[in-house]
């Protein structure tokens, strides 16, 4: 196979390619988008409000990955792909400005359900354009980026006809588009031609992005405590709320995310390719989606942290069946990566379902230490398992290298 051409102002990246600032950058616009999220959803207070947020958080986390994607494929601070995404940043920070008015449109200026899908396409039309431009003289990488059109054209079609119609057929709509656009994507991208240079890469920047929505369960707590004077209760919920934020950032950074990353690292060629579309670019939405809803109910026990009145079903059902729909999306990526399940995972998502009627007759602070406890045991139960298994102990990785694994995956290219 001859030697890729590349564009001047294209710069590929290689095996032991790592997380740009650039990138980090990139992330702020999705920390104010996930921040509007949670204010939704909070402002909403319904079941029908969550189904309209996650509809959104989606919508978001689609874009994030593709550019994900495009910077494990050549370096995102350099040339025509740090052109691209700054542009892409004004777009997405559009669409975050018009979260609030997703599903409807305040009086007075534009229609801002219309300009949310506009700059949303904007976003995806950018990322497929210098997606394609910087994989020239790969022909079976641009054959995968055209395919990608076609779900995507498809999609938003699917949404400008469901802002125009609001609703719950705008909700019905919006949810059919996701479906369309991401089963087209996994479909054509499994066994496709997209192309994963760094697993290191891959892992830490959906590493970064969890450390990203975790840091909206922090800002959580602030936001449930504006207006409130300092007291013992509100005190103890802050640090409660902190507590459930270092706790989800255990379960995922201890143990998981390294042993993931060196399981994608050992894999070769076109597996790797699939690996990483299940178990990252589709497996880690549930553990993204938990994570906001917890946030949510930190902020409202936080912000009644001094009554005693229950805290009631929506926060209830947000903390404990956020955390569970958390740990469901570890029991997925774990079974993905490595073919097993944690059963102390399974057996605590199951208890914490089980504990929703009870956390929403608890008074605010209880249900929430509650919860907090439930985590707690569950991670001394993995540490003691961790300790008794040597290798399941993870250990410090380095990026994957060698010619070896570089001839498997141009064997793996040329067999298109």
């Amino acid at each position: 196979m001859g030697k890729q051409r590349s564009l001047p102002a294209v710069r590929p990246v290689g095996q032991d390619h790592r997380a740009t600032p650039f990138e980090l950058f990139f992330d702020l616009v999705y920390v104010f988008a996930t921040t509007q999220i949670t204010g939704f959803l909070a402002h909403e207070h319904s079941a029908y409000g969550v189904l309209q947020g996650l509809l959104i958080l989606a919508l978001l986390w689609g874009t994030w990955s593709g550019y994900t994607w495009l910077g494990n494929h050549s370096r995102a601070d350099k040339g025509l792909l740090r052109a691209g995404m700054v542009g892409a940043m004004a777009a997405m920070f559009v669409v975050a400005l018009t979260i609030p008015e997703a599903w409807h449109d305040t009086p007075g200026g534009l229609y801002g359900p219309v300009v949310l899908v506009c700059a949303y396409v904007l976003v995806r039309w950018v990322h497929l354009t210098v997606y394609a431009v910087a994989a020239t003289g790969d022909a079976g990488l641009r054959h995968q980026i055209a395919v990608t059109w076609l779900p995507l054209l498809a999609g938003a079609a699917l949404l400008l006809c469901g802002v125009l119609l609001g609703g719950w057929a705008q909700v019905l709509l919006f949810a059919v588009a996701l479906l369309v656009d991401w089963a087209g994507i996994y479909l054509t991208a499994r066994h496709g031609n997209w192309r994963l240079h760094s697993p290191v890469h891959l892992a830490e920047r959906h590493g970064l992005f969890i450390i990203l929505v975790l840091g909206e369960s922090v800002v959580a707590i602030g936001v449930g405590a504006a207006d409130q004077p300092i007291g013992v209760p509100l005190v103890v919920a802050a640090v409660l709320g902190v507590g459930a934020a270092v706790c989800l950032w255990w379960l995922y950074f201890d143990v998981v995310a390294p042993a993931a990353q060196r399981r994608l690292g050992d894999v070769r060629g076109r597996a790797r390719v699939s690996l990483a579309v299940d178990a990252y670019t589709y497996g880690h939405f549930p553990l993204i989606a938990g994570i906001v809803l917890v946030a949510l109910g930190v902020e409202g026990v936080v912000a009644h942290a001094g009554e005693s009145r229950p805290l009631g079903a929506f926060s209830a059902l947000s903390l404990f069946g956020g955390a569970a729909l958390h740990l469901i999306g570890h029991l997925l990526f774990e079974r993905l990566m490595h073919h097993a399940w944690n059963p102390p995972r399974l057996v605590t998502a199951g208890a914490l379902v089980a504990a929703c009627p009870a956390a929403a007759v608890l008074a605010p602070i209880a249900a929430l230490a509650g919860l907090v406890t439930i985590l707690t045991v569950l991670i001394i139960v993995e540490t003691v398992r961790h300790e008794r298994s040597p290798r399941a102990v993870a250990q410090p990785i380095e990026a994957p290298a060698g010619t070896i694994e570089i001839e498997e995956d141009r064997a793996s290219i040329c067999e298109h």
